[in-house]
């Protein structure tokens, strides 16, 4: 059930300056695979951009839209799914953006479940559907539970965390989770995250299979974009910049036969890296939102090379087969 929208705080799309700044001047279609609050999308459309399909998993995103989207009429398309079937929603692409993780307005909302400071059920789901943080951390075994911890939130403590949670479980609400972690890490040197930082993330990654989705929908955008597309991509923590940067590089580089058979065609990668680095917040945007720090931009180009199977390996996927729940 559709719980009411309180007021929430202003929506600041994160590297937005960079990211017009690198795909100017905006035009054609575009797909903005998280939606969220519409930060990306109301700047695409102003900049100029034709159309904007609006993708998300959280029904509450469009919700939230109704107040504003009638005014840009029919060149925004809201389509409410999972960026990793982008391709399934449309084609030939001028651009897609992707802004990963957990947006504001999930995060400002105590009744959504994914704040360890403000009390709420232990829900975390973006779908608003399916197995939640509560079923998780109530259901999985020790092990998986500290699998979880480890490779999805890099929680060194993860193994003395997870035999805390299953002696006291079941968990119900935000804090009762949040609470315990702390008991068992301390509360930490002033300045320093909250101890269940990680844990919140890792759960979250979990139980929403970002990762999964993430890999997905890189792979969709290569099949929906047409030659000469961008593919703008902003993550917030190590492990996802670490997959985008790694799929990437592989995409990119120009694979060519045996120098003993010169005559090998060379096969071009489907990308062409706009910045060899990933690109940060400047000084303005840390003081305008310091939610930013974190933040990596990485921009590509499609090429003409046809879309073909990817493999997997080396995009240092954590190593967690499937959560089973008691």
């Amino acid at each position: 059930m559709m719980v009411a929208t309180p007021p929430a705080a202003p929506h600041i799309p994160v590297l937005l300056r960079p990211i017009l700044n690198a795909i100017a001047p905006v035009s054609g279609t575009w797909l903005d695979g998280t939606f969220g609050a519409g930060g990306y999308t109301r700047a695409f459309l102003d900049a100029g951009a034709d159309q904007v399909i609006a993708v998300d998993r959280d029904p509450l995103a469009f919700e939230m839209a109704k107040g504003w989207a009638g005014e840009y009429g029919t060149r925004l398309k809201m389509v409410e799914g999972n960026f990793a079937q982008l391709d399934e929603y449309a084609s030939d692409l001028d651009g897609v953006v992707l802004d990963l993780g957990v947006s504001s307005m999930q995060l400002d909302r105590a009744d959504r479940g994914f704040s360890f400071i403000q009390d709420g059920p232990l829900d975390m789901r973006m779908s608003q559907s399916g197995p939640s943080a509560a079923d998780f951390v109530n259901g999985a075994d020790e092990a998986t539970i500290a699998d979880v911890l480890f490779q999805y939130g890099e929680e060194r403590q993860s193994r003395r965390i997870a035999r805390a949670i299953v002696a006291d479980r079941p968990f119900s609400r935000t804090l009762e989770l949040a609470g315990l972690i702390e008991r068992v890490l301390g509360r930490g040197k002033p300045g320093q995250s909250h101890p269940a930082t990680r844990s919140f993330q890792a759960i979250r990654i979990a139980i929403n299979d970002e990762f999964g989705a993430l890999i997905a929908g890189l792979e969709a955008a290569e099949r929906a974009l047409k030659t000469g597309g961008k593919l703008v991509v902003v993550t917030f923590h190590s492990l996802e910049d670490r997959i985008v940067k790694r799929f990437l590089a592989s995409r990119s580089e120009t694979r060519q036969g045996s120098r003993y058979a010169p005559e090998a065609l060379v096969e071009e990668g489907q990308f062409k890296l706009l910045s060899r680095k990933a690109i940060g917040p400047d000084d303005i945007e840390l003081s305008e939102n310091p939610r930013s720090r974190s933040a990596k931009l990485r921009i590509a180009e499609r090429t003409g090379a046809p879309s073909t199977p990817f493999s997997r390996k080396g995009l240092g996927l954590p190593r967690i087969t499937e959560m089973k729940l008691i």
